[in-house]
């Protein structure tokens, strides 16, 4: 028998059932790898790129394991966004049809009464960490029974803040459970979750070295700042595109291209996190079962996004972080599929940018010439404000001190919020996302341009972000209380007016208060 066959795998005929119904045959490297380690109850840490199979990589024996009947969960999918977790719901149950396993979905946004309820009879629980503690500690939610946890796409979950809910929840879990961790990354702090929860982990490399970007064909594209938007119409004819996604860093540059490539006779929808969940969930719905075929979207927004015969990922805004690049250009040459991403360039400051995703990367980028835009329509619609380049460049903005180049200016959605910390005392951007994230509950998806000089540090925020920081008594960035000012927003100067003396937080009167501090104390 073909060991690379599903039926090879010694799992129950209920399960094997399933698998042949979704039309599962034979196994990626990381379904081959990690399966049977997991069905023999290691612990594994499973490195791998986007669209190598993960899920039923951990999701099969996860239900292979489940019992029903048994009065409580007996498996926790933990992972980072709503979108993902929906996903992850939904292969689940298709692998658990035959087994009658209650598979249950908690995240924010949906009724928690309707979760409540539903929680009282589920076997295997796919979640997001904030509202599986919500759940906990509501008391509606019990972990006493529970023989697999599984976290995926760690690092991002660790990148959005998590690291203390993930930890929490890992301490609320039998020290009996079989634990699972996915990452396509590993950094410091994730090695140290692991050291920390697993036992005697065995690392699956899921793609023998190789990545799932060997079957995307990557390029860069010049272009002059005001023809962007006719860059994508002429690249789309040039290369005969009908099905493609689309990312801007910005929900209003989502808005402002979408409405701008449908005047322009291109059938386009947009994604982002102003809509609401049900509007969301039917927009990738449809993109996944073809009703869409062009979907404009911000990379939060998108980060559930699992369909496939997807041509062409464009990056119409250069990626803010390598990882979203990563991520970004993953969600096509999935499945065995080619496919082909186009970044766009605009100015020589957007060059750089993508070098240091190369260098970062190791990608290797070809130029692709888009025609024909000398005599294109210019563009009209563009966010006030707005530069060429949404990405600061790292190694630049380093250098930088607020005294030698003025901060950002606001748009019309943003404003300048700024920090009286910067690299000299080791802030980076997730320590100031945490900030925001934690403290002013500002959503990801609504952060701008950061730039970080040696003193100081600028983000560009909603006002009600803004606000909410400017208002806190002892705003805490890593281990450091700021002080802050806004510029952009009269309404939030009111609370600056107590100026505060930066100062190292004393350890022993407070734990750190969010993931990014609690990652770099450790």
């Amino acid at each position: 028998m073909d060991s690379s066959s599903f039926s090879a795998l010694p799992l129950s005929p209920d399960v094997l059932r399933a698998v042949e119904e979704i039309g599962f045959t034979q196994m990626t490297e990381i379904q081959q790898k990690a399966i049977p380690a997991v069905l023999e109850g290691r612990d594994v840490i499973g490195r791998s790129s986007t669209g190598t199979g993960k899920t039923a990589a951990f999701g099969l024996p996860a239900v292979e394991l489940c019992r029903s009947g048994e009065g409580g969960p007996q498996v926790i999918v933990l992972l980072p966004t709503r979108e993902l977790a929906l996903q992850v719901c939904e292969e689940m149950q298709k692998f658990s049809r035959y087994k009658q396993l209650g598979v249950v979905p908690v995240y924010g946004g949906s009724s928690i009464v309707n979760q409540i309820r539903d929680l009282k009879y589920a076997e295997v629980v796919v979640g997001t960490p904030g509202r599986v503690i919500d759940h906990l500690h509501r008391g509606t939610l019990s972990l006493d029974k529970v023989r697999m946890v599984v976290l995926d796409e760690a690092d991002e979950m660790l990148n959005m803040g998590f690291l203390d809910d993930m930890k929490a929840i890992l301490r609320r879990t039998p020290k009996s459970r079989q634990t699972l961790l996915f990452s396509a990354t590993m950094p410091t702090a994730i090695l140290r979750l692991t050291e920390r929860f697993q036992k005697d982990p065995l690392l699956i490399e899921g793609d023998d070295g190789q990545t799932a970007f060997d079957l995307i064909s990557q390029y860069y594209c010049e272009v002059p700042v005001k023809r962007k938007m006719s860059a994508v119409i002429r690249l789309f004819e040039m290369q005969g595109i009908t099905r493609a996604l689309i990312f801007c860093n910005t929900k209003h540059m989502v808005d402002v291209l979408t409405e701008s490539l449908r005047r322009r006779g291109l059938l386009a929808t947009a994604l982002h996190g102003d809509m609401r969940q049900s509007a969301r969930t039917k927009i990738m719905q449809d993109f996944k079962a073809g009703k869409v075929n062009v979907l404009i979207a911000t990379d939060v927004a998108a980060r559930g996004i699992d369909a496939s015969g997807v041509e062409a990922i464009i990056n119409y805004d250069m990626p803010q972080d390598t990882e979203y690049y990563t991520h970004r250009i993953g969600r096509t040459g999935r499945a065995g599929h080619l496919g082909a991403a186009y970044t766009l360039v605009a100015g020589h400051g957007e060059l750089f940018d993508l070098a240091s995703i190369v260098e970062s990367t190791g990608a290797q980028l070809d130029l692709f010439v888009i025609d024909g835009l000398e005599d294109a329509e210019a563009d009209t619609l563009r966010p006030a404000g707005e530069s060429g380049s949404a990405r600061t460049d790292r190694r630049r903005s380093r250098s930088r001190t607020q005294r030698s180049e003025p901060a950002p200016q606001p748009s019309e959605n943003l404003v300048a919020l700024t920090f009286d910390v910067g690299s000299e005392h080791g802030i980076a951007p997730n320590h100031l996302i945490s900030a925001l994230t934690e403290e002013g509950r500002v959503r990801r998806a609504d952060i701008g341009k950061i730039e970080i000089g040696s003193d100081s540090s600028v983000v560009m925020v909603p006002p009600e972000g803004a606000r909410a920081m400017m208002a806190l008594e002892a705003p805490i960035v890593k281990d450091f209380v700021v002080s802050l000012s806004c510029s952009g927003d009269d309404s939030a100067q009111a609370p600056a007016a107590k100026k505060r003396r930066r100062r190292r937080r004393s350890r022993k009167s407070s734990q750190p208060q969010n993931a990014a501090q609690e990652a770099s104390a450790e």
